[in-house]
């Protein structure tokens, strides 16, 4: 089910793009890469840290990406320092922390923005299609993100925008979003859903 939240200005009401394939993005290099690369392939896509309480989440999407990699899943991860600064490194810094400290191998990008006036095109997109939700009960850092984040904006959970390093939104072989997981979501339950694609 497609979930458009209009209420914050997040430019939901004026979809022009149909599938993840419609979008371009820059790689480390700087090169543009077009997603219609991933075409057939389900696609789980992250915005990720590596100083956060989450940071050891690269471990299981790594793990994720080996068990299905070859039948037809790739991650696409996204750096972004958005959230409580803790993704500082340059591009070359991130992928070296990562490689060394949880063996990544899934592809990562430029670092980016997912919120405000210059996030990434692709993540208007992404929100649009799959709205917040709510944290996940029983996960010992929801209530504490979700005080912190209310005090900040007592209605911030009205509005579809990233709430923190590694949301993940998943896409199906087809280009389409069919569900979006905060960092507070069980990651067997986000490895069912894959499976559940593939």
């Amino acid at each position: 089910m497609t979930t458009t939240n209009k209420t914050c200005g997040c430019g939901c009401g004026t979809k022009t793009k149909k599938s993840l394939y419609d979008f371009e993005v820059k790689t480390k290099s700087g090169e543009t890469a077009k997603l219609d690369i991933y075409k057939g392939k389900v696609v789980l896509v992250v915005n990720t840290a590596s100083q956060c309480g989450f940071t050891p989440q690269y471990a299981d999407l790594q793990a994720l990406y080996e068990k299905y990699g070859e039948h037809g899943f790739v991650i696409l991860d996204f750096p972004c320092n958005q959230f409580g600064g803790q993704s500082p490194e340059s591009d070359e810094e991130t992928t070296k922390f990562c490689t060394l400290n949880y063996g990544t191998k899934f592809p990562q990008f430029k670092k980016i923005e997912v919120n405000g006036a210059n996030e990434l095109p692709l993540y208007t997109w992404l929100k649009c299609e799959q709205g917040f939700k709510g944290f996940d009960e029983g996960h010992k850092l929801s209530e504490i993100l979700d005080k912190m984040l209310r005090e900040a904006n007592p209605d911030y959970d009205k509005c579809s925008d990233i709430k923190w390093n590694f949301t993940k939104f998943l896409i199906d072989r087809d280009g389409k979003v069919v569900a979006r997981f905060e960092p507070t979501a069980d990651m067997a339950t986000v490895e069912q859903a894959v499976a559940d694609l593939l």
